[in-house]
């Protein structure tokens, strides 16, 4: 099987945004890693995505200076938790939260919702071969 994930540190948070019962935390870029069936190595991609809550709540987020870079973080949902990254595809009805760091701030991004999925656009890029 084919695997696929976002590595949240390093990549780039772009904006959180609010609107009515969503919140919206855009990376530009995202950064991918593949491993693909009987291979040792594993390659790095690009790619624009949007983390997206329903029914969600910004508990802390305060005023970010973004865009900035993620220093990881949880994503989680019902009763998994990704520590530092994202499982591609995601959607997940239940319980959802995410507890992000951000370089240069000590103030975290922390959502609450009853629901997460991931948005890519586009096709991701390639970026390299990650070998070890």
């Amino acid at each position: 099987m084919d695997l696929t994930s976002v590595e949240l540190p390093g990549s780039r948070i772009m904006g959180i945004q609010v609107v009515e019962d969503e919140v919206r935390i855009r990376f530009e870029p995202a950064y991918l890693i593949k491993t693909m069936t009987g291979s040792e190595e594993r390659t790095k991609w690009r790619q624009n995505i949007e983390l997206v809550f329903e029914n969600g709540a910004l508990l802390e987020g305060g005023t970010l200076e973004l865009p900035a870079g993620c220093l990881g973080g949880d994503v989680g949902e019902n009763i998994y938790t990704y520590r530092d990254m994202i499982p591609v595809p995601l959607e997940s009805r239940g319980q959802a939260h995410c507890d992000l760091g951000v370089e240069g701030s000590a103030l975290r991004i922390r959502v609450q919702g009853e629901g997460v999925r991931l948005v890519c656009e586009g096709m991701p890029k390639y970026i390299e071969h990650l070998r070890g």
